[in-house]
């Protein structure tokens, strides 16, 4: 028996662009297993007036993964809708992960197509044609994203919703060890300021580890990643709690920094 991927992915889109939740996909609708999640999820970027942005890896750090219970990382499109430039203005309208993700991110310069052999960090570094600063804003489209389980995680855009693209790295980029590489956030309200750290290890050791672990992940769907799409690697801090009219800076050193703010 195979599931309805049409149906399964239309009725997520509605509830995503209504600013509803559901309990669960129904049977019938409901993948079974992360392939099955992925043909639901490939149908989302059909609605999309535009070309693909990009992509996004969830649960690239332990922090991450215990946030919506999952085993590993996931992967999601980024709609050209949902990029927003720095310094933006962010609805909270209907948000309920609440949370913002500081994320280091890739622009590709060559493709990455489909092949039998896995590529190696090494290949991949090498297609890598900017380094960006980023923010993501996630959320799910189910009423439990804690219970929800990987395959419907992966159907729901693994919990892709807004995302912030800031600017490319200042200065030389390139041999720089991501992985050391420490980044500080700020959260500000109305009565409340808080501070915290983060560093390039979190994203599953290092984020151009990610970024292959995405080329393959991609390769194994026979999806290739293109010229000028970005990813984003997943956030290199634990999540940072956030609510209406708070303003979020995040500090990447020498690379620079970037804000949002989210409004009610």
């Amino acid at each position: 028996m195979t599931i309805d991927i049409e149906a399964a992915s239309d009725l997520l889109w509605r509830a995503w662009h209504e600013g509803r939740v559901i309990d669960a996909l129904p049977d019938g609708l409901r993948p079974r297993d992360r392939a099955e999640g992925y043909a639901v999820q490939a149908r989302l970027a059909a609605h999309s007036p535009a070309p693909l942005a990009g992509w996004k890896i969830a649960a690239t750090s332990v922090a991450g993964q215990r946030h919506i219970n999952v085993d590993g990382p996931l992967a999601g499109r980024i709609l050209a809708e949902r990029v927003h430039a720095a310094g933006a203005h962010l609805s909270m309208a209907g948000n309920r992960m609440k949370v913002a993700e500081p994320e280091f991110v890739f622009r590709v310069g060559r493709p990455l197509t489909p092949r039998a052999q896995p590529y190696a960090i090494d290949e991949v570094r090498e297609a890598v044609a900017g380094l960006y600063l980023g923010i993501e804003f996630p959320d799910s489209r189910f009423v439990d994203f804690v219970t929800a389980g990987e395959a419907q995680l992966i159907a729901d855009n693994a919990c892709a919703h807004a995302f912030v693209l800031g600017p490319c790295a200042l200065g030389t980029w390139q041999g720089i060890d991501l992985a050391a590489h420490r980044v500080r956030a700020t959260v500000a309200g109305h009565a409340r300021q808080y501070e915290r750290e983060g560093e390039g290890t979190n994203v599953l050791g290092d984020p151009y580890i990610a970024l292959t672990w995405l080329v393959n992940e991609l390769s194994r769907l026979q999806i290739a990643l293109t010229p000028d799409q970005f990813v984003t690697t997943g956030t290199c801090m634990t999540p940072l709690g956030i609510e209406p009219g708070d303003e979020v800076t995040v500090d990447y050193g020498a690379f620079g920094s970037m804000t949002c703010r989210f409004e009610a």
